[in-house]
């Protein structure tokens, strides 16, 4: 007899400001931050849409600019999207609540960063999460955590989560493991979330009080690459890694789209260079971004930089280490920023 198949609804999480990444997010949205030639967050839907998960977006900051790059994106691979737009920031628990009709229609909810870059191994997720019987898995990456990044959890040999953040419970200790974003909730979870909710924090008012009660958090580990887009530098590293491999297993010294205009003796080394940029003749881009439309003026040199898009740089300037945006764009409010001739500068 045929097994009836589960259903699977996600939520991908793409409403915050993006507060870190300034001022290269005070015109663009960190879900629509381009990876090789697509949208970050559109990178992780495809991954949902084949593993046959039905995908709510939700929406805040630069709310309509998101909604429309991210369903152009999606209507031209067929996906259809749920958006849920958030007058006020909700928080990650927050969503969850607002979108629990959605989200109750499926028998695995899936809720995942839409700012986070991975070959997400959902189907083994899922089918873990199936087998182990577990009210929450949690994917974990293979080291302890980066106390930048935050999310770090404790679990035991079998992968049971002991403690998050500071919270622990059993006399066992532990090891430390950075949790990456994605999360898969078994339905019955839903109804554990108070309404009103406690808090707007799915950590503090769902997952602290579950592990409390003694529910079964499991952390399902990971070995493949990952990055938290979070600020300008691993937005950079992120970018790098993902065009080397073009999101697949083969290697390659740099990622140039299609239709990119390259003048004569310019070079591309170890960089990413996306959809409408042009390089003047003698330039060079050396283990840099250049975002849709940017230009390199001729024989300038940028060298571990982020060009945001339709940035121009001067002829013959020299860029290491920074962020390149236009000055209407802002600034970030500490010393790290210099304006020069209608372009912000900021150190990475």
């Amino acid at each position: 007899m045929r097994r009836e198949s589960r259903r699977v609804r996600a939520l991908v999480f793409c409403a915050g400001r993006g507060e870190r990444l300034r001022p290269l997010t005070g015109a663009l949205a960190k879900p629509l931050l381009p990876v090789a030639g697509r949208a970050v967050a559109m990178r992780t839907i495809e991954i949902l849409h084949r593993a046959g998960c039905e995908t709510a977006v939700n929406l805040h900051h630069l709310s309509e600019s998101v909604r429309q790059g991210l369903m152009s994106e999606a209507v031209a691979r067929g996906i259809d999207l749920t958006f849920a737009l958030e007058r006020d920031l909700l928080g990650t628990l927050g969503a969850v609540v607002n979108l629990r009709d959605f989200l109750a229609g499926g028998d695995d909810i899936v809720l995942v960063n839409g700012d986070s870059l991975c070959r997400w191994p959902l189907r083994e997720l899922l089918g873990r999460h199936r087998r182990s019987g577990a009210d929450v898995t949690l994917q974990i990456g293979p080291g302890a955590p980066d106390e930048g990044l935050g999310g770090g959890l404790e679990v035991d040999h079998r992968g049971l989560v002991l403690g998050l953040r500071d919270l622990r419970v059993g006399a066992v200790r532990g090891r430390s493991r950075t949790f990456q974003g994605l999360h898969v909730l078994s339905r019955r979870v839903l109804d554990a979330v108070p309404s009103p909710a406690t808090s707007n924090d799915i950590v503090e008012g769902l997952y602290q009080p579950l592990l409390r009660a003694g529910s079964r958090i499991v952390g399902f580990g990971c070995r493949r690459r990952w990055h938290d887009l979070g600020t300008p530098r691993r937005y950079l590293d992120g970018a790098l890694d993902w065009g080397r491999t073009a999101g697949g297993s083969r290697r390659r010294r740099r990622f140039i789209a299609p239709g990119v205009k390259v003048g004569s003796g310019a070079a591309v080394e170890h960089s990413v260079v996306e959809n409408g940029c042009r390089l003047g003749a003698g330039s060079l881009a050396e283990r840099s971004l250049l975002m849709p439309g940017a230009r390199i003026g001729e024989g300038a040199l940028v060298h571990g930089t982020i060009v945001a898009p339709g940035v121009q740089v001067p002829p013959g300037l020299e860029v290491h280490g920074q962020l390149v945006t236009p000055a209407d764009w802002g600034r970030t409010g500490d010393r790290r920023s210099e304006e020069r001739d209608g372009l912000v500068y900021t150190a990475l």
